[in-house]
């Protein structure tokens, strides 16, 4: 059987990418689907977001907003499992046994259903911890539990925590000893466990490409290192016992700096087991599960989101999106597992849901909700009521052209009589996303520096345009050709050049609480990279000027 963790970075747009949920995990092509950070809220678990044909789902979701603002659904975690029949099968995919969270409180005797008649008890081996402490770490949505017979499956999902962030520091601290603690109790009892999931850590520096001169000091990798087998640890790391020298491979690369590009990336993700094999002789030397019952262990690199030779080089911008995931898939395949005995689908499984069960869309009534909603849209684009800017907005993925902003508003009854005369302007027009400023990259125009000298430009002209108003449109086209050199002159001489490339720089705004919050600043646009690349970003960095006119220190 195979078993795949994967962290999809938003399951709706996984979705949208692959079409549906199921071709989605068919891609994958897996018996066991672990995902993380599923970005969905309890509110969210529609059918057509957690079921498809052929594979049982159980869902674990935040149910609250995180200190950072963040509303409920920023995390989550989901199990898929393939099975032939979800009602008395004997199939190892298919759980005995699923829990959310790890600490015993979420648990409920009839799956979504809330327990009334008795108190949840807190998990063996994490009796130490205060009801509090567990149901904080538990209520981000973390952790799915599904027991398989023949060994225990977490789907883990870490939290992530900066070195000046001491509150964050310590959730994940308290997160991952609990965590450990639930995993040894289970070992005792003499259950073998899999831990996969993007834990975000990186045990090693061959597992980051960037490994600061303390890498080693860092209190997580010390923690996660000290339960690795060859540190005296019971816990084994798949992928490294079966690659133990590979370099560069790496699972998550940062989404802002193209680092993809030049695989400048970390090792975050993973698949660990402890237990004994399955022959009854775990006592003789070189028997225990791994050994005997896992295949492989790989990174499935196809679903990586750069693919050199049919992506542009990224250059720092928005406008530049790779389609995909900014982590990828790893996989191990496991032998030798026979069937258990005859089990049912647990009561946690998503089709047990109040949003779902009983209520399955067909497609019939998913195009005629769609058409009803086209419908509601049209009839308000129609309205004389709705102002101009509104319906603007209806059109959120289309660009606004410098022409729409120089018309002067009319009313329904003067739109027939003057659509003729407002063809030929629409002709002449031209769009921001048609025309680039020469020799610079396409993220500078999403820079806050180009949209005031955008916004001071179409103030100017918008007030030149009423007064003559009864003007030709060959001057309205005039006047717009004029304000577009004029923002490009702006643009060019206000945008610096990086020192390695000598090549326009992309803007960026700190987002970091501090004295600085807020401040802008320019870097160069090329993709993160080693520093003895000389292709990958130079390192450049400078401060945007200080606009006393705008008030602003950006």
């Amino acid at each position: 059987m195979k078993i795949v963790t994967y962290n999809v970075n938003g399951l709706r747009p996984r979705i949208q990418q692959y079409g549906s949920l199921s071709k989605l995990l068919d891609s994958l092509d897996a018996d066991i689907i672990c995902i993380q950070e599923t970005k969905l809220s309890k509110h969210d678990l529609r059918a057509d977001l957690v079921r498809a044909e052929g594979y049982e789902s159980f869902f674990s979701c935040c149910t609250r907003n995180s200190d950072r603002g963040r509303s409920a659904g920023y995390s989550g975690v989901a199990t898929f499992c393939r099975v032939k029949s979800a009602f008395l099968s004997t199939e190892v995919a298919l759980p005995i046994s699923a829990e959310e969270g790890f600490t015993g409180l979420l648990a409920t005797s009839k799956g979504y259903q809330p327990r009334k008649e008795e108190c949840p008890s807190i998990a063996g081996g994490l009796e130490c911890f205060s009801r509090d402490e567990l149901l904080k770490v538990d209520s981000e949505g973390r952790c799915l539990i599904t027991d398989h017979g023949h060994f225990v499956l977490f789907n883990i999902y870490g939290p992530r925590a900066v070195q000046d962030d001491p509150e964050r520091i310590q959730f994940k601290l308290t997160f991952f000893r609990m965590l450990e603690r639930r995993w040894e109790f289970l070992l005792h009892q003499g259950r073998r466990i899999i831990i996969v999931g993007d834990l975000n850590i990186a045990p090693a520096v061959i597992d980051r490409c960037d490994a600061e001169p303390d890498f080693e000091k860092n209190e997580f990798r010390r923690w996660f290192r000290s339960l690795l087998v060859q540190n005296g640890g019971r816990l084994l790391d798949i992928f490294r016992a079966k690659h133990p020298d590979r370099e560069g491979a790496y699972t998550c690369w940062s989404q802002s700096t193209g680092a993809e590009e030049f695989n400048y990336g970390s090792r975050i993700d993973h698949i660990l087991s402890a237990g004994s094999c399955l022959h009854g002789e775990e006592i003789q030397e070189g028997h225990d599960f791994v050994t005997c019952h896992v295949s492989e262990c790989d990174i499935l690199m196809q679903f990586q989101r750069w693919k050199p030779g049919n992506t542009p080089r990224w250059k720092g911008g928005r406008s530049i999106k790779l389609e995909g995931s900014d982590h990828v898939p790893v996989y191990t395949s496991l032998v030798e597992i026979p069937e258990v005995l005859q089990h049912s689908t647990p009561p946690l499984s998503a089709r047990y849901h109040p949003q779902v069960f009983g209520s399955q869309q067909t497609l019939v009534s998913m195009f005629t909700r769609r058409q009803t909603t086209e419908q509601v849209i049209l009839e308000e684009s129609e309205s004389p009521q709705i102002p101009t800017k509104k319906k603007a907005r209806l059109g959120q993925g289309s660009q606004l052209t410098l022409k729409s902003f120089f018309q002067k508003r009319t009313h329904r009854s003067e739109t027939s009589s003057s659509s003729f005369a407002d063809s030929k302007l629409f002709q002449t027009d031209i769009s921001y996303s048609q025309i680039e400023p020469k020799g610079i990259p396409s993220a500078v125009d999403e820079s806050s520096a180009s949209k005031d000298c955008r916004s001071n430009a179409i103030d100017n002209t918008q007030h030149d345009c009423q007064l003559d108003a009864c003007g030709s449109d060959k001057g309205k086209s005039e006047v717009a050709l004029q304000e577009w050199q004029r923002i490009q002159q702006l643009m060019q001489t206000s945008v610096p050049l990086c020192k390695g490339h000598q090549e326009p720089c992309v803007s960026r705004v700190v987002k970091k609480a501090g004295p600085n919050l807020g401040r802008r600043f320019y870097v160069c646009a090329r993709a993160e990279g080693p520093s003895s690349n000389p292709e990958a970003n130079c390192g450049y960095f400078k401060w945007a000027a200080f606009l006393k006119s705008k008030g602003k220190g950006k």
